[in-house]
C-alpha cells in the first residue's frame, strides 16, 4: 500500500512523501510515513488537516482508504483546493505489519497521547501536531462490536456540523449506528462527544483548538464498503469545511 503512494508521489507535483522517522521494532528497523497533498491555491492561506489511520494494526480499511483518497486527489487536485493534507497512513507501523492491535512494544498506542508517553510512534507524532497546529485532524478505525459507521467528535464547535454530512455521505455505503449507547458512551445519532483518554488528539493547550473527528466503520463489513464510506465521508468533510469558511468570510 505505501509503495503505491510513493508511486502516486513521483509522478503528481502535488504530492511528496518522506518518512516522519524510523521505528525501531525488535530487530527491525520501520519507516513510519508520512505524506503531504498540496491542493491547488485558494483565495487565502492554505487549510490545514491531519489525517491519521492504522494506529490499530488490525483495523487495515483506515490505510486502504487513504490510498484510495490520495489516488482520487491525485486524479482531480480541484477536490482539494485551499488545502494542504497531511497524510499519516501507517500510525503503528509493526502492528500493522503483525496484524495486531498492539504495536510490538505490547502498547495501545491510542492510550498513549499527551502522558509523556516513551513510544517512538507516540513521540512523533505528537512533535509533528504541536507543530503543524492543524486546523482539524480526522482519524480512521474501527469497531469489532459495531453494526454500523458512527464518530466522536471533539475540540471545535464546528466538529459536529461536519460529522453528521460525513455520516450522512457514507450512508449511502455502510448503516450508521443510531443507538442511543456506543461503546459505551451516550450517543446521537451516531454522533459521541465524549472519548477515551490518551487517545491521538491535538495537545490539550493548542489554541483555537481544531476540530477532530474519528470516524469509526463496523469491521464485520467488507473492507471495500469500510474504504469507499470512509473515502465519502473525508471528501465530504473537505466539502462542508470549505462551504463553512465560505459562510464565515461572507458574515
Amino acid at each position: 500500500m505505501l509503495a503505491r503512494l510513493y508511486e502516486l508521489a513521483n509522478g503528481s507535483k502535488h504530492l511528496t512523501g518522506s518518512p516522519l522517522g524510523i521505528v525501531s521494532a525488535g530487530s527491525e528497523e520501520l519507516e513510519f510515513p508520512r505524506f503531504i497533498f498540496n491542493g491547488p491555491r485558494g483565495g487565502g492561506d492554505a487549510v490545514k488537516f491531519g489525517l491519521f489511520a492504522g494506529i490499530h494494526g488490525d483495523e487495515p480499511s483506515g490505510v486502504q482508504a487513504l490510498v484510495r483518497l490520495v489516488e482520487q486527489l491525485v486524479g482531480r487536485p480541484e477536490m482539494a483546493e485551499g488545502y494542504r493534507l497531511f497524510i499519516y497512513p501507517a500510525c503503528n507501523p509493526s502492528g500493522l505489519l503483525d496484524a495486531t492491535r498492539f504495536s510490538r512494544s505490547g502498547k495501545d498506542l491510542n492510550r498513549e497521547f499527551w502522558k509523556d508517553s516513551t513510544e517512538i510512534e507516540v513521540r512523533l507524532l505528537e512533535k509533528e501536531i504541536r507543530a503543524e497546529k492543524f486546523h482539524g485532524l480526522i482519524s480512521l478505525h474501527e469497531d469489532d462490536t459495531s453494526p454500523g459507521m458512527y464518530g466522536f467528535v471533539r475540540g471545535a464547535v464546528l466538529s459536529k456540523g461536519l460529522l453528521e454530512p460525513a455520516l450522512k455521505a457514507a450512508e449511502s455505503v455502510l448503516p450508521r449506528n443510531n443507538s442511543a449507547i456506543i461503546d459505551g458512551f451516550a450517543a446521537d445519532r451516531g454522533m459521541i462527544s465524549q472519548c477515551y483518554d490518551g487517545i491521538l488528539t491535538s495537545p490539550p493547550e493548542l489554541q483555537p483548538a481544531p476540530f477532530e473527528i474519528i470516524l469509526e466503520t463496523p469491521h464485520a463489513a467488507p473492507v471495500a464498503q469500510q474504504v469507499e464510506a470512509v473515502v465519502r465521508a473525508v471528501t465530504s468533510i473537505l466539502v462542508e469545511y470549505q462551504k463553512l469558511l465560505a459562510f464565515a468570510a461572507n458574515l
